[in-house]
């Protein structure tokens, strides 16, 4: 019996050992009950002994067989484990996120080393994207949007924070730390056409209602470039200009107010029970709470 044609047969073996019959062996490798009495028989002609006693339409192991059996299943045993052990883990398909694309530019790649240290297991794939999500063409998993829009039914939603914004402007735009808006452009962006009337009904002006000249931008992300290379004064997200404020770019010296609007993780599916969802909920409640204004 050649080595090949040995194991073949040990299988057979160890199956009909472990279950004590043929019939149900045959079952769980999905082979007839004759193979598995054949492939028997041809390991007890080449090892020239009986490894089953056949009475009583049973078959029960001879000590040779039980012998047999228990240094099979040892050796199964350790082949399980070598393979275990050599095994590349399947790689888990990575977590689809959607983002606007300020955001992931501004507030959220920079951040992504610390989430993938906390959690090498789930992997991330960004789309950025703004506005209604169509989650299934895209194949998008989860979705961090404002509630500026009506998302629809159908969707399990989980709010993360309150959006604060601010005028923001580059630091030689002041005048002895002060910022007169009647004296400079305001930047406007068509992404947030209401920026400015939002932060001028979160509170007072503080005397600088009046405005002089203004200029408008395709993107969020342009506004603050500009307001970062002193062309005006932009609005701007607490999140989305949080690496230029920490940087010294730009500065917000009539500080930061609640919009009223809100940033929510989006998903078609629960965030119960899927722990890739509920770590990336977590993660960004946890640093988008730390990216805030001072109370």
């Amino acid at each position: 019996m050649t080595r090949q044609t040995a194991l073949g047969s040990l299988r057979f073996f160890e199956a009909a050992a472990r279950l004590g019959s043929f019939v149900q062996a045959a079952d769980e490798l999905h082979v007839t009950h004759g193979a598995v009495s054949r492939q028997i028989r041809l390991l007890e002609t080449s090892l020239g002994t009986a490894l089953f006693e056949r009475r009583n339409r049973g078959v029960f192991l001879t000590a040779p067989g039980a012998q047999l059996r228990d240094a099979v299943q040892q050796a199964f045993e350790r082949l399980d484990a070598a393979l275990d052990a050599v095994r590349q883990p399947a790689r888990q398909a990575p977590l689809v996120v959607s983002c606007e694309p300020t955001i992931a530019m501004k507030w959220l790649i920079p951040r992504l080393g610390d989430f993938y240290q906390r959690h090498p297991e789930v992997p991330l794939h960004l789309f950025a994207s703004g506005g209604p999500v169509a989650f299934q063409r895209d194949a998008v998993d989860v979705a961090l949007r404002r509630n500026d829009f009506a998302w629809g039914g159908g969707l399990h939603v989980e709010k993360v924070c309150d959006e604060w914004i601010a005028p923001v402007c580059a630091p030689a735009l002041l005048r002895q730390g002060k910022l007169d808006l009647s004296a400079q452009r305001l930047l406007h962006t068509a992404s947030r056409p209401a920026a400015w009337a939002h932060w001028r009904a979160a509170g007072t002006d503080d005397g600088h209602g009046g405005h002089g000249d203004s200029q408008t931008y395709e993107h969020f992300y342009l506004s603050l470039q500009a307001a970062c290379a002193g062309l005006g004064v932009a609005i701007g997200s607490v999140f989305m200009a949080r690496e230029d404020l920490d940087s010294g770019r730009l500065v917000a010296p009539l500080g930061f107010r609640r919009d009223g609007s809100g940033y929510f993780l989006l998903s078609p599916l629960p965030f119960d029970g899927d722990a890739r969802r509920t770590a990336l909920l977590h993660w960004l409640r946890e640093q988008m709470g730390q990216a805030l204004p001072a109370p």
